[in-house]
């Protein structure tokens, strides 16, 4: 176990080490891109309205403000609560754009705008910055000034369309999907900018809208027919819609035969290789004419096992398949415990909290967890202190609710 609240500071260790980042991000889409770029190295900044990120208390939470979304995805920040609309918080803003690398909001851009922190004021305080935005819908197009969230995207895109197609009705997925993909293409952005001006010397602005972030992710396989102009057939991707839960004796598997050797080998350790030829699976154009027939044969079959007889044999086959995990059990799974996805960090004020450590592996350069997410305002005193403010200043702005810092602890 990790633990993050010993005195000893824990040194950044990945690639993006030396990198400065100032997050303007809340909720969920721009915390989970500016913790992943806490995770590989940078140091991050996070800006908070006095009243805190509304995603401090999603969840479950042992103390207000500290709930479980929020402390998944705000690790490796520090955290300074400032009133941006104030003359003075505009001025905090001020000085701390010229020391930083990125910064990352979400923030609407007419809300920038009008604190007066638009991509061009920004740069003009510093050329060399990339300033990355996420936005609900680009800038370009009708929808630009509309509110967005996950729910939104996933209706507007024809991601809950596919998702409810099998129950006659649009259905969400039951994960903040859009927000977390359109984070890592945000993410993506951000390294593609700082590659740029590596290069060049040059800052840019970077926008990641949802919507076409996520239309353009769902397009991929469910464009289908209308890919071709004229079109050729319908939208969508066939093959999934048969891909379901197989049942067996004692519960469901998920079988996924996937080549014709995976079909052939299926279908004869099955004991009916007559099925082979009945329905063509060997010949890739025949089986995907014939498709509804094939996984109907197939959960016919599987049912006549248990799930750890198939299991066994589709090692043996090397036909990709496995069980079921319910998400109870997520973090006993033999894999995962075996890698040691899940650890146990000791939080300064929340206890022994549980969370996923950075999945991506840096041979040279370590992604490292290094601190635990921060209380509201919890580095104000120690950032407005950085940048030059004296004691006098930062106790008279806390007075007048300009800033917020957590109490002093005993």
């Amino acid at each position: 176990m990790q633990d993050t609240a010993d005195a000893t500071p824990i040194e950044a260790t990945g690639p993006l080490k030396g990198l400065r980042v100032l997050d303007l991000t809340a909720v969920v889409l721009g915390p989970f891109c500016t913790q992943m770029l806490g995770d590989w190295g940078a140091e991050v900044i996070k800006v908070e309205t006095p009243t805190g990120d509304i995603v401090r208390n999603s969840g479950v939470y042992r103390n207000k403000g500290m709930a479980s979304v929020f402390l998944g995805i705000n690790r490796n920040k520090r955290a300074i609560a400032i009133d941006l609309k104030s003359p003075e918080g505009a001025e905090v803003l001020r000085r701390l754009i010229p020391t930083v690398d990125v910064l990352v909001t979400n923030i609407r851009p007419a809300g920038m705008a009008r604190l007066g922190f638009g991509p061009e004021q920004c740069r003009a305080l510093n050329p060399r910055l990339v300033f990355a935005v996420a936005t609900g819908f680009g800038q370009d197009g009708p929808h630009r000034a509309k509110p967005a969230f996950d729910e939104i995207i996933q209706a507007a895109s024809g991601f809950a369309d596919i998702v409810g197609e099998a129950y006659g009705q649009p259905m969400f997925v039951p994960s903040l999907i859009a927000d977390k993909i359109t984070g890592m293409a945000l993410l993506s952005a951000v390294l593609a900018a700082l590659y740029h001006r590596e290069k060049t010397g040059e800052g840019q602005l970077v926008e990641v809208p949802m919507l076409e972030t996520l239309t353009a992710f769902l397009s991929v396989e469910h464009l289908g027919g209308l890919a071709f102009e004229p079109r050729n057939g319908d939208a969508g991707y066939k093959r999934l819609k048969h891909r379901k839960p197989a049942p067996t004796l004692d519960g469901h598997i998920t079988l996924l035969p996937y080549s014709s050797a995976n079909w052939k080998a299926f279908f004869t350790m099955a004991e009916r290789p007559d099925l082979v030829e009945t329905l063509s699976v060997e010949d890739p154009v025949k089986r995907n004419a014939q498709i509804d027939q094939v996984y109907a044969a197939m959960a016919e079959i599987s049912a006549g096992r248990t799930t750890a007889e198939w299991l066994e044999l589709c090692e043996q086959h090397d036909i990709p398949a496995t069980g079921f995990s319910r998400i109870e059990e997520v973090t006993e799974h033999p894999h995962l415990k075996a890698v040691e996805m899940f650890a146990l960090h000791d939080h300064p004020t929340e206890g022994r909290i549980r969370m996923a450590k950075p999945p991506t592996r840096f041979a040279a350069t370590p992604a490292n967890i290094r601190s635990m997410a921060p209380r509201l305002g919890e580095h104000t005193e120690a950032i407005l202190g950085e940048l030059g403010f004296s004691a006098d200043a930062i106790a008279d702005m806390r007075d007048r609710r300009v800033i917020r810092m957590p109490p002093k602890a005993d």
